[in-house]
């Protein structure tokens, strides 16, 4: 069972316009079409099981049409996540009602919803996906398609592990996109969720090592970030790496199974 933690997927005629004005922005080349069609081809050629398809609101009014498509969509092979923007004017309702409607959790992202991460008037939102122990996967560390402001950075990921222990956070990018040195300082070896997508490209090998071997295995998870990087190649990067066989085997897929609480054929 392999199992990809960060993917993107879109309806088929917004995923024809959002792709390559995407691809434009960050300066980067797309892997798939962005559909879930393309998504599955990828999957297949990459021997992936399943794939976390996360999802962003850049406005509120986007709520009810990503969580409809995002039900037409899932199956034991593509697991969406949905999205409450940071400024929706009930975003506990919303947590609850993504709850009900069987989703795992919701995706964030500060630079495409123009938030910071420790805003205080997120605090309802992160107490609601708490007591509904749904999944907040976030975004974090800089984005390669905006100016460098520190929206979602290691210190403010451990002040919000603090103050909402029980939250289900899963960070991003080896826990911060090319901020990894202060991840290192600050989050590897706590017990916070780390997926690897679009990293280790960018890491030396020595460095991802250091910080498999210093973070607790179980909360580490392989995320390619499709289409931005290409599902095989990136899970080939990390089999390549000197790992032990149990390690790469939660890291791909047992530690996912548990967190995602479902059952997957």
């Amino acid at each position: 069972m392999i199992i990809d933690f960060h993917t993107h997927a879109f309806p088929d005629a917004i995923a024809a316009k959002a792709i390559p004005a995407l691809a434009k922005d960050g300066n980067v080349t797309a892997h798939t079409q962005g559909t879930t069609d393309s998504l599955l081809t990828s999957m297949n050629k990459a021997g992936i099981n399943a794939s976390v398809i996360c999802s962003i609101a850049t406005r509120p009014s986007q709520f009810d049409p990503i969580l409809r498509w995002s039900s037409s969509i899932q199956s034991s092979r593509l697991i969406p996540l949905p999205s409450i923007h940071p400024a929706d004017a009930d975003p506990v309702a919303k947590v609850f009602q993504i709850k009900e409607a069987g989703f795992s959790g919701i995706k964030m992202h500060p630079y495409y919803q123009d938030f910071f991460l420790c805003e205080e008037r997120l605090t309802p939102l992160y107490s609601a996906l708490s007591e509904a122990g749904l999944l907040l996967v976030v975004h974090c560390g800089y984005d390669i398609a905006f100016p460098r402001t520190r929206r979602s950075d290691p210190a403010q990921i451990l002040a919000l592990q603090q103050r909402f222990p029980d939250l289900k956070l899963i960070t991003t990018h080896f826990g911060g996109w090319d901020v990894w040195n202060e991840v290192e300082e600050t989050l590897i070896g706590k017990e916070i969720y780390m997926e690897i997508s679009f990293a280790l490209a960018y890491l030396s090998a020595n460095q991802a090592l250091r910080m498999f071997k210093n973070h607790p295995a179980k909360y580490l998870l392989f995320g390619s970030d499709s289409p931005w990087d290409d599902q095989s190649t990136a899970l080939q990067r990390l089999k390549q790496l000197p790992i032990s066989d149990d390690l790469l085997k939660g890291i791909t897929g047992e530690n996912a199974v548990r967190v995602l609480q479902r059952q997957l054929i």
